[in-house]
């Protein structure tokens, strides 16, 4: 069971880009799911959260700017990242509570995916 994020990536000021994270595994429900993100220096924030009934909430640095959604059929979480900002440039970390099957037993534990590095830069 893992959770895997989009690649990196590179944006100028006032930009767009599109985070995504799957999860994946013997996954029998996909409860909340969140995106943090950690600038160099930093502790990690949270930055948006969806439960699974699709209600959102929003940091309020990124509210009217960031738009989290889920795809529940593919077990995916995605963070769109419109006006982008030099500030926003840190690494980004998926997270979700995963029931998942271990033999013939439910498990559930909160995952974090690997990371992402988004660098708002011209």
């Amino acid at each position: 069971v893992q959770l895997q994020a989009s690649e990196e990536g590179l944006v100028q000021p006032g930009g767009s880009l599109r985070l995504s994270c799957a999860a994946s595994g013997s996954i029998f429900r996909v409860h909340d799911m969140r995106w943090y993100r950690q600038a160099p220096g930093k502790q990690r924030d949270l930055v948006a959260r969806i439960s699974s009934r699709g209600s959102a909430n929003y940091a309020d640095s990124v509210k009217g700017r960031f738009t989290i959604s889920r795809d529940n059929a593919k077990k995916t979480v995605y963070l769109q990242m419109n006006s982008l900002k030099p500030e926003d440039t840190a690494v980004y970390y998926c997270n979700a509570d995963l029931t998942y099957y271990s033999g013939t037993s439910l498990y559930t534990e909160n995952f974090w995916g690997q990371g992402t590095l988004v660098t708002v830069s011209s």
